[in-house]
């Protein structure tokens, strides 16, 4: 009953996800307003902040669930499922990281007439997926689960700090990246939205949020299955020896 109920959840979830990623795009292509210095293009932004969101969600929740995993294994407990979780979050940050960064190209290629430049937040979150990487790559290296899960739980909580450095990048160093909300540095103009912009922006935002704990949903629910699977295995090898 209680693996019936967690599926019709699930269920529930994806329609609800489904429907607002639509309802965001229809905002955007048919409400929001055109930009007047950038046009058209400039509706690429409300779907690249919100994968970066997403990004960064997903590498915030990799780093709290490593810390739960860590502090439960310092109690004694089992603590296998933190590390499914963090492990999510990091799949899903890079996915939606590496969207992010091409939107962001697209969007960068009529405005500043280039597909990249070494701006700070660009940078910035080059590296930050690169860290990530470099996550799954150690996980890959480790056949010992357990330390396999101690080390990644680690270099989870370390790797987060690219997070908050990436998010105050514009706000820390001379850039042309667009700010949002101002900037310290007086060079850098924060971008002006009108009411319509400003709505569309912030559903655009919860969408994506919805699309993430429904993803993170599924990606745990898979990573116990085939585990599930695994130890299914692992027994019916020892009943045939």
């Amino acid at each position: 009953m209680g693996k019936s109920r967690r599926l019709h959840g699930l269920l529930i979830l994806d329609l609800f996800s489904g429907a607002a990623v639509l309802a965001a795009l229809g905002l955007v292509f048919f409400y929001a307003p055109y930009e007047e210095t950038m046009g058209a293009v400039q509706k690429v932004f409300y779907f690249h902040v919100s994968m970066g969101w997403v990004g960064m969600l997903g590498f915030v929740a990799a780093a709290l669930c490593a810390a739960v995993y860590l502090w439960q294994v310092r109690q004694g407990g089992t603590a296998e499922k933190w590390d499914i979780a963090s492990l999510a979050g990091v799949e899903i940050g890079l996915v939606f990281m590496i969207l992010c960064i091409i939107s962001g190209s697209i969007w960068a290629r009529p405005v500043w007439n280039t597909w990249w430049t070494w701006d700070p937040r660009l940078t910035t979150a080059a590296i930050m997926e690169l860290i990530y990487v470099a996550y799954l790559l150690l996980r890959q290296g480790i056949e010992d689960s357990s330390r396999q899960a101690r080390f990644a739980a680690v270099y989870a909580l370390v790797g987060c700090v690219s997070v908050p450095l990436t998010f105050l990048s514009i706000r820390l160093f001379r850039t042309i990246h667009p700010v949002l909300i101002g900037s310290g540095d007086p060079s850098s103009q924060p971008m002006n939205m009108a009411l319509p912009m400003v709505l569309t922006f912030v559903f655009s935002l919860f969408a994506f949020t919805l699309v993430f704990v429904d993803l993170y949903w599924h990606r745990i629910r898979l990573a116990h299955l085939a585990r599930q699977v695994e130890r299914l295995e692992v027994q019916s090898a020892e009943r045939m020896d």
